[in-house]
């Protein structure tokens, strides 16, 4: 399993942000985001729920205790999340 510092640095790389971009939006400077992926550092409370924000995955599965990535719906109509819904259970039956 992935500590901290590497699933952090794993979703940056994965949403094509450098230190210096992520830090401006979580509002910290590359240095400490740095720290955050080296484990030298662990970010507040109110960091991690901007981190969470910013990566679209829960302040639990950033710590680890959850393995699941959750997708950000909050902006889509009710008709598009159940079309979500209905592929994503297309899917899983495919696998049975």
């Amino acid at each position: 399993m992935a500590n901290f510092g590497e699933k952090l640095k794993e979703l940056r790389l994965q949403a094509g942000l450098t230190q210096k971009e992520l830090g401006m939006q979580i509002q910290v400077s590359k240095s400490v985001v740095s720290y955050y992926e080296l484990q030298e550092r662990y970010p507040s409370p109110e960091i991690l729920l901007r981190l969470s924000n910013v990566f679209h995955v829960t302040t639990d599965y950033l710590l680890g205790k959850e393995t699941k990535q959750f997708l950000d719906v909050s902006e889509l109509e009710t008709e598009e999340i159940q079309l979500l819904q209905h592929t994503i259970n297309v899917l899983k039956n495919k696998r049975k």
